[in-house]
């Protein structure tokens, strides 16, 4: 051991007890400010399943593979980063002694060899991360880049030092090669063995690049230590709680189901909160759970959530990664005023505080973040601007792709659900909304008694619950689209066409059926939504009664419906088996109880609605369909898990879009691209959006006349009908009349209006061509 190998031992040792004293400091300043979040102790256990879900999605990269021109060089850098943290401490041996080697396996071919890799991978993954962000820089225009908004000079920092790191490794095995401390075997060093030929003898450039490598860490750690809101570098650490975390425990994203109203770590109860003491959505940003505090610090802005986001795509101002940021940043920044015990009740004023100076000692930058509200326009220097929080139609796009399972749309209905109950605070549209739903049991405002209108002048009668299941299988929930929506009717009446051609027992609610609250949930309003689903799981249950619990079984054709009955009602009670349409009618193609004869023999295209495919994994089905209907299915761009939202979720389909392009319309010029005959859906939200975004198209001449958009379900009629024996219902002009040959022969949508609007399409009138 020479003077020199003391010396930069000496300075490397100095450094790390300076940076390793930062880190830890950081990180358990860290677990502090996520502490200040909400309890929430439905995150804990079972521990084997999360711990699967854990090791399965860091160690294949399940999600991150979601972007596979990513994943694998993001898994060299993961495992760099993970195994390489042995040679970064074996680098305090290495610049004392050159000779120095980890114990037992030190010399061994196999760890030779991991090094190796370790290096490569290092250097060649973080090369490929770097190259990934230049081609995809911001500079490109119209939002094509998912790193807008994203702080390139951390990541490019994160980057460098993954690069520097892999350096070191093979720089120092190198060097103790080509001085004759180690002579490996070339399988297991392919790479140093022949760069060690071009390197001179020198023992002390082992240790200089052994303190190379020990310095770059060493700096990483200060600089992240002293930036807490660095989320490309600190999900390094918490992406593994974050996952662990999740908020299902069997591995699924946070999608179907949305998170119940919490207050003190248990579900709200409205009977028994107090507004002065219970948690009401989230209104300050110590009203989110812990783990949404864990969310934001995890955040690594990779910008995929953003690259989905139906939203920002079309111009709109919400893009989930920056929510979730700007979330971040002003909790790290208000942590001070929060630990220190500020507090302040609903009216603003401070009850945390007291004292003659209660502000000593409090950073000023803190005080000042504690004044800004969670939601507020740039005037009233609000966090999320509430363009922001509205624009979002919780299609779950930002969810499903994020490769942390950061929670996103919880975290929006919560801010919602505070503006709508606690400040009155929401776009005017939904008033509407709220006064229908609680007066009228739907959306549209229409009366209970005319529920069975869509069954006028079908040649069958469709069996009304009278009291008593009997022998149906199956209960038919319509939904209020398709009771009132005069385009959804006709789903509702083919389906119910198809049932009884296969001989399917089923009875349906009438009058009694309401809402069953989702435009409400998602619009915040849980109050409502709680009103209508217990209402509904008591009329439910009843119906049941006498039904085994096993055979209570639901079939419907709105995907809202199908996600609320079949996630949200067994919290409230209600434990049923619900399909959606596609799976029973797919079913029964399958059991030929319904034989298709008289192919469609058209191009479709088929548009995935949210909460069917991304929200309940339901894919197939439909498309199975339309392939047994004799149709050629014509795939958009944007399908599957990747589909492009219609525009119509999180209760936006009754709101209306004066910020950027129609969501609509973008989805619209896509499936114009396929050159298909029809568009077709599996929900009414969705058909009604496209509809609209058809017309708009017609309107202005880029989309033939002929183009129709029809539910799966008047496809597979069309096939089925066409080819039997069977007399079709007459079809009078009327729109209530729109269940027989017309769409039997594949008629569609025709508008009522210049706009393709009618009574029942009322809140979607304005500016819907």
């Amino acid at each position: 051991m020479g003077a020199l190998q003391i010396t930069l031992g000496v300075i490397g040792v100095a450094v790390s007890i300076v940076a390793w004293g930062v880190f830890v400091a950081a990180v358990v300043r860290q677990v502090r400010i996520i502490r200040l979040g909400q309890p929430d102790g439905t995150r804990y256990g079972p521990f084997v399943p999360r711990l699967k879900t854990l090791i399965t999605e860091f160690a294949a990269h399940t999600r991150m593979n979601k972007f596979r021109r990513v994943g694998p060089w993001h898994w060299l850098v993961m495992w760099g980063f993970l195994l390489g943290s042995l040679a970064l401490f074996e680098a305090y041996g290495e610049i004392f002694d050159p000779h120095f080697a980890w114990p037992i396996i030190g010399h061994w071919a196999p760890w030779q060899l991991l090094l190796e890799l370790l290096g490569i991978g290092t250097v060649v993954g973080g090369v490929a991360l770097a190259i990934i962000r230049q081609v995809n820089h911001p500079r490109r225009a119209d939002r094509q880049s998912r790193f807008q908004g994203s702080d390139f000079a951390a990541a490019y920092f994160v980057e460098a030092v993954v690069v520097i790191e892999g350096l070191g490794i093979l720089g120092v095995k190198a060097f103790k090669i080509s001085s004759g401390i180690e002579d490996p075997a070339l399988w297991s060093s392919f790479v140093t063995q022949p760069l060690a030929q071009i390197l001179p003898s020198a023992t002390a450039a082992v240790s200089i690049m052994a303190l190379i490598k020990l310095l770059s860490g060493m700096i990483w750690l200060v600089v992240v230590g002293r930036n807490l809101t660095m989320g490309v570098a600190w999900h390094r650490f918490s992406a593994f709680f974050n996952i662990y975390f999740k908020r299902e425990d069997d591995g699924g994203v946070a999608l179907g189901k949305l998170k119940p109203m919490m207050s003190g770590g248990k579900p709200l109860d409205f009977e028994e909160a107090d507004p002065e003491k219970d948690v009401f959505g989230a209104g300050q940003v110590e009203d989110f759970s812990w783990k949404g505090w864990l969310d934001f610090s995890t955040c690594t802005e990779c910008g995929r959530c953003q690259s989905q986001c139906p939203a920002w795509n079309t111009g709109k101002p919400l893009s989930p990664k920056m929510l979730i940021t700007q979330l971040r940043d002003h909790a790290y920044a208000k942590a001070p005023y929060l630990m220190a015990g500020g507090k302040k009740d609903m009216a603003g004023d401070e009850i945390g505080l007291t004292g003659d100076d209660p502000h000593a000692g409090i950073d000023v930058l803190a005080l000042a973040e504690s004044e800004r509200a969670l939601v507020g326009d740039a005037e009233a220097n609000g966090v999320i601007d509430p363009d922001m929080l509205w624009s979002c139609t919780n299609c779950g796009a930002c969810v499903e792709q994020c490769p942390v399972d950061i929670e996103h749309v919880d975290h929006i209905v919560d801010m919602r659900r505070y503006q709508v109950m606690i400040e009155s605070n929401f776009p005017t549209e939904l008033n509407s909304l709220f006064k229908n739903l609680e007066n009228k049991g739907n959306p549209w405002g229409q009366n209970a008694k005319d529920r069975m209108a869509w069954a006028e002048d079908l040649d069958f009668e469709v069996p009304v619950f009278d009291g008593e299941f009997g022998d149906a299988e199956y209960l038919f929930w319509v939904g209020c689209a398709g009771a009132f929506e005069d385009r959804a009717k006709k789903t509702t009446r083919a389906v119910a066409e198809l049932l009884h051609m296969a001989d399917v027992k089923y009875t349906v609610l009438g009058p009694e059926e309401t809402c069953t609250g989702d435009p409400a949930r998602r619009a915040g309003n849980e109050f409502v939504f709680q009103m209508l689903a217990q209402q509904n799981v008591e009329v439910l249950n009843s119906v049941f009664e006498d039904v085994e619990p096993a055979k209570r079984k639901i079939v419907v054709t709105c995907a809202h419906c199908f996600n609320t009955l079949a996630n949200e009602y067994p919290d409230l009670g209600g434990d049923y088996e619900v399909v959606h349409h596609t799976q029973l009618l797919n079913r029964l193609v399958r059991e030929k109880r319904l034989t298709p004869m008289a192919p469609v023999a058209q191009d479709i295209t088929y548009h995935d609605p949210c909460f069917l495919g991304r929200h309940n994994q339901v894919y197939e089905a439909p498309r199975e369909l339309v392939g047994a209907a004799g149709a050629n299915l014509r795939e958009m761009p944007r399908h599957g898990d990747r589909s492009m939202c219609c525009g119509a979720g999180g209760a936006r389909m009754w709101m209306e879009e004066q910020i950027g392009k129609r969501i609509n319309v973008e989805r619209v010029d896509e499936a114009l691209g396929t050159a298909p005959s029809k568009i077709a859906t599996g929900c009414p939200f969705c058909r009604v959006m496209l509809n609209d975004g058809v017309t708009s198209r017609q309107s202005d001449g880029s989309a033939s006349e002929d183009l129709e958009v029809v539910d799966v379900s008047q496809l597979l009629l069309s096939a089925v009908k066409r080819g039997s024996d069977k007399e079709p219902v007459a079809v009078g002009a009327s729109d209530t009349e729109a269940g027989g040959e017309a769409e039997a022969d594949g008629k569609a949508d025709t508008p009522a209006g210049p706009a393709g609007a009618n009574e029942a399409s009322a809140p979607r009138s304005a500016g819907d061509s």
